[in-house]
């Protein structure tokens, strides 16, 4: 199965007179205008909001019924944009939901699948296959890269042998060892994700427990190490 072959499709139409009306969520500003201006030369697409963190798209889908597709980051400042890719779902059950991220989908794109996403591309990707995730989405399939569907496909026939630690953490645990294997301290976390250094230390304490580590730098060993798989 290709990109272009995954998931149903329900045969929505967009055309230059009515074109499909996309949300971008990112907490870049120039990132958002990039990808705007990538998507409004194509005539029938086109971005009619933009928001610079997970609350303020949250505000937008609850009173605009008028959106045919939210591309999301999953990295900003406070709430996820796992969360609120779950929240938005809850919100608007219709709402298809594009993730276009910097971290590499072998990483996070099952999370983001989970949690209601329609697709997953990645920034670094060509700006064809950003275009070919948002038509594929729109006419109601499921976005999967070549190279997820072979992930996964392993994954699958793996799944007999163990159990991934991963799937034991929350999406918070998950985000807050990703960062540490960054090389992000307690404060720099808590900045990034706008909670006190006191939760983060809190979520640290639960990695320790549900991964077997005994000290803090065994644990920044072991993320720094994860996040270097790419696992």
């Amino acid at each position: 199965m290709s990109d272009a072959d995954a998931g149903a499709e329900d045969g929505v139409h967009f055309d230059s007179e009515h074109p499909a009306r996309i949300m971008i969520v990112d907490d870049h500003t120039i990132v958002r205008h990039g990808i705007a201006e990538l998507i409004s030369r194509e005539p029938d697409l086109g971005v009619v909001s933009e928001a610079g963190d997970a609350e303020e798209a949250l505000r937008i889908i609850a009173d605009a019924n008028d959106l045919d597709l939210a591309i999301v980051d999953i990295s900003m400042p406070g709430m996820s944009g796992i969360d609120l890719i779950k929240r938005a779902v809850e919100i608007r059950p219709s709402l298809p939901i594009l993730v276009m991220s910097m971290h590499d989908e072998s990483l996070y794109s099952d999370r983001a699948y989970r949690a209601g996403a329609k697709g997953y591309v990645m920034k670094q990707d060509a700006s064809d296959k950003l275009l070919q995730a948002i038509r594929k989405v729109l006419k109601g399939g499921v976005y999967v890269s070549d190279r997820m569907q072979t992930i996964m496909l392993q994954r699958y026939l793996n799944a007999g042998d163990s159990v991934s630690f991963i799937d034991n953490l929350t999406d918070r645990e998950f985000e807050i060892l990703r960062l540490i294997g960054q090389g992000l301290s307690v404060q720099d976390i808590a900045k990034k994700l706008g909670r006190s250094a006191k939760t983060i230390e809190a979520h640290r304490a639960n990695l320790r427990e549900k991964l077997g580590i005994r000290k803090a730098a065994e644990l920044t060993r072991f993320a720094t190490q994860w996040v270097e798989r790419g696992n």
